[in-house]
């Protein structure tokens, strides 16, 4: 049965529609990590700390996509909500061509400056060659890319959250064969692992373009549209909380990197590395139930349903806080398996990884709740106080522990940053629901 934005969402209902974002958002994950799998088993240490240096460049220009895909689908969902479907499309439309010609712009600057910028992440030899050839590689689909990024978003708009699921999965079964072939079979190396990932986001990016193009029985289709400075600066802004942890979240991983180098070496940005692969997978839950319920949110704003959008409020604290919780215990329990998956080969960076993502997993239990609620507040029309808590988050509160806490406490310092942020960042969402109950009338007392 068709699961409609107009709907009353049960938890049950809430679950279904938000699965297909979520298991997409996983099979999104892969990309990284299923290189990152076979340039350390298949071609060695130093490439695989090339694909962790260069890769937090490449998945910031691509936020430009996320940044674009869920500030405007907030903007379009509500347009849907008070009636407006032809304004809703021609918003789209402009949207997508707008993201298409900037991510061209960018994918040129990036090729062109890919070796400087190598440079200025602190490579250099081998590691510099690796990482230029990495890099390059990636620029070219970044244009697929970034329409993957913003169709992930649309498509839950549209109604049609099963379909981006499937052409997730088939970009995600693209880039897995596609890295075995080139790495495991032909030995390409790195430039095998961009290769197959590009291939995997054209694969993401041009089916759903193709979709939307052409007729559907969705709500959104591309059609004609004009520039509009209005709608941009509005989507700019209710996605600039997602742009902005997209980009701390590169800034903060280069800064990671500078303090284990300085630290444990190059075993400690691959332990860094192979944590940060986990830590896609289980981010891809919470980012997808966000990007899956904002348009659900958005719609009933808009349509000044606030006593579903309270309903929506109050399920999904409680399962955004108990998969937070249950998260944070399967890491623990399963920490050996999941890091022998990257690390097997070698004893020291295995045990270093097993204690550091220990540490780490403590951020789970809250970094739902803080996910989520920037997403809810964009999806609000609230991009301001959305971005705030993503700013604190993801760039603020990160800086400050990772400068302060390896002067304490060594290594573990480094580790433990992650938490200690996410909790700082608790007390700073807390603030903004209270604050703001009343106001968007979401108060699950009333």
């Amino acid at each position: 049965m068709r699961i409609q934005l107009s709907d009353h969402f049960t938890y049950k209902r809430l679950l279904q529609f938000v699965l297909s974002p979520v298991l997409m958002m996983i099979c999104t994950s892969l990309y990284s990590i299923v290189d990152g799998f076979f340039v350390s088993n298949y071609v060695g240490k130093t490439p695989f700390a090339a694909v962790n240096l260069v890769m937090p460049v490449c998945m910031a220009l691509g936020a430009i996509g996320t940044m674009i895909g869920t500030g405007g689908s907030a903007v379009v969902s509500q347009a849907l909500g008070e009636g407006k479907k032809e304004k809703a499309n021609q918003y789209f439309s402009m949207l997508v061509y707008f993201a298409v010609v900037l991510s061209i712009v960018l994918s040129l600057i990036g090729f062109v400056f890919a070796e400087p910028i190598s440079v200025l992440l602190g490579a250099e030899g081998e590691l510099l060659q690796n990482c230029v050839v990495y890099s390059r590689l990636l620029y070219f689909a970044l244009t697929p890319f970034v329409l993957q990024n913003i169709f992930q978003s649309f498509f839950v708009t549209a109604e049609k959250p099963s379909l981006s699921l499937k052409v997730s999965v088939a970009a995600g079964v693209t880039n897995v064969v596609l890295d075995y072939l080139f790495i495991a079979v032909f030995r390409w190396g790195i430039a095998g692992a961009a290769l197959a990932t590009g291939i995997g986001q054209l694969v993401g990016g041009i089916i759903p373009l193709v979709y939307f193009l052409r007729k559907n029985d969705s709500l959104l289709h591309l059609t004609k549209a004009m520039p509009d400075r209005r709608i941009l600066l509005k989507t700019f802004g209710n996605g600039s909380s997602e742009m902005v942890t997209n980009l701390s979240t590169s800034l903060i991983n280069i800064l990671y990197n500078f303090q284990l180098m300085k630290l444990a070496g190059e075993n400690g940005v691959a332990a860094y590395g192979i944590i940060m692969y986990v830590n896609f997978v289980f981010m891809a839950i919470f980012f997808g139930y966000s990007i899956g319920s904002a348009p659900v949110i958005g719609y009933h704003y808009g349509a000044g349903n606030y006593r579903e959008l309270r309903n929506l409020y109050g399920k999904s604290l409680v399962l955004m806080g108990g998969s937070g919780l249950l998260l944070t215990l399967l890491a623990e329990l399963l920490t050996v398996p999941l890091v022998a998956v990257f690390a097997s080969y070698d004893a020291e960076l295995f045990a270093m990884t097993c204690h550091g993502f220990r540490l780490y997993a403590i951020a789970f239990a809250v970094m739902g709740i803080n996910v989520w609620g920037s997403a809810f507040f964009t999806a609000l029309g609230s991009g301001l106080i959305s971005a705030v808590i993503s700013f604190m988050r993801t760039l603020v509160f990160q800086i400050i522990v990772i400068t302060i806490l390896p002067v304490l406490m060594g290594i573990d310092g480094i580790w433990l940053a992650i938490a200690v942020a996410e909790f700082l960042a608790l007390l700073v969402t807390v603030i903004f629901f209270v604050a703001n109950k009343e106001k968007y009338h979401y108060s699950v007392g009333r």
